[in-house]
């Protein structure tokens, strides 16, 4: 599932959607430390208020937000695992019994207290609904298609929240016109800041896919290991941050530590104009990047020495896996950071040639070259003769 698919199923959690319904949301309050389940209630969705279901259409998208690999990670399902999570989940869509697939989604609620224990109540949503994609655009001659002919698609989305009791306030009431305390015993639920969540099945070009899950983690590169592999039952999941990172060391080990800033400007570049390519020619799947493809970009961009052997050796030693693919996308920083005891200068990827490191009288400097003129905290800096 890439960036493309989920940007199309999160924005279609809106009122009055047609490609999207929603057909009942079931709530779960868990109680902090012992992890009972206090209470559930299951609600059918046009039933909501608006305004409460604009809320929960927010969490939803809320769910969906994030970069691939940072805070959204598409995951294959462990099948070494007897009566896994997949297999939960797929069967919870097969039934049009209401209560059958609450008692699923309890069933795997109890999973997640016995697993993962939060020092404060948790609300867990479930929602089931069809997301709905038509199978053809309409014919002009026969007025065929389009919205006439749709798959309708079954989905589970789960969101995690956390609750918590407001402070009390100081008020003022417009009607006695006094002002007095206010203590609200009602935990708010914290719909805006899901803590983790996931989307069953996850869809490519409309299309499901039973065999894997869209896993939504709180913060980014920081997926929670416990709820992917002893919840989900998946497999472990990479961080774009760690496939920055062993590329990283990949491009040090077949460099022997000598690259330059018009180098790695170089490597960006090469990775940039894959993903530009990719995104022109409208590929489904995002590019990957083997050890033959390293190698290109290496001596494409001015690394000398680099030979197929060095280059597999290196993704053995680092990676542990010579077939190892990287997403070109996880590879491409929107910033790079330059690191001196002085400061830390952040620079898009392509200005990387605009900076050079010298030595000048005896000096060790950075040089950035700029078209106009450098401005310090509202000052105009005087260019030195």
């Amino acid at each position: 599932m890439n960036k493309k698919d989920i940007a199309s199923i999160r924005k279609q959690f809106k009122p009055d959607n047609e490609y999207m319904n929603i057909r009942e949301v079931f709530n779960v309050y868990v109680q902090k430390e012992t992890g009972d389940i206090f209470h559930h209630v299951s609600t059918p969705f046009e039933m909501l208020e608006r305004e409460t279901q604009d809320l929960f259409y927010d969490n939803f998208k809320k769910v969906l937000t994030g970069r691939v690999n940072e805070k959204l990670f598409p995951l294959k399902f462990n099948r070494d695992i007897e009566e896994n999570t997949q297999h939960l989940l797929y069967q919870s869509l097969q039934t049009n019994d209401s209560e059958g697939w609450q008692n699923q989604m309890l069933a795997l609620v109890e999973r997640m207290s016995e697993t993962i224990v939060y020092d404060f109540d948790t609300v867990v949503t479930f929602i089931y609904g069809e997301y709905r994609a038509p199978t053809s655009k309409r014919n002009a001659e026969s007025n065929e298609g389009g919205n006439d002919q749709v798959y309708a698609n079954p989905f589970i989305l789960c969101s995690v929240n956390q609750t918590s009791f407001p402070q009390p306030a100081l008020v003022f009431d417009y009607i006695e016109k006094e002002f007095k305390s206010h203590s609200d015993v009602d935990p708010v639920i914290h719909l805006k800041k899901p803590l983790s969540g996931f989307l069953y099945p996850t869809f490519e070009d409309h299309a499901p896919n039973v065999n894997h899950v869209l896993y939504s983690a709180k913060k980014a590169n920081e997926p929670d290991e416990r709820f992917i592999e002893d919840i989900l039952h998946c497999t472990e999941a990479t961080t774009a941050m760690e496939e920055k990172d062993g590329f990283e060391l990949i491009v040090s080990r077949v460099a022997d530590d000598k690259v330059d800033s018009t180098m790695l400007s170089n490597i960006y570049e090469e990775i940039g104009s894959i993903i530009q390519t990719n995104e022109e020619e409208e590929e489904e799947e995002s590019p990957v990047l083997d050890y033959h493809d390293v190698e290109h970009i290496l001596t494409t961009s001015g690394i000398e020495g680099v030979d197929t052997e060095k280059v597999k050796d290196s993704f053995q030693t680092i990676l542990q896996n010579e077939a190892h693919e990287f997403k070109a996308e996880s590879l491409l920083p929107k910033k790079v950071k330059i690191k001196t005891e002085v400061a830390t200068i952040s620079l898009p990827p392509q200005f990387l040639k605009n900076m050079k490191y010298i030595n000048h009288e005896g000096k060790k400097c950075l040089l950035l070259e700029v078209n106009e003129g450098i401005e310090v905290e509202g000052f105009q800096l005087e260019e030195l003769k």
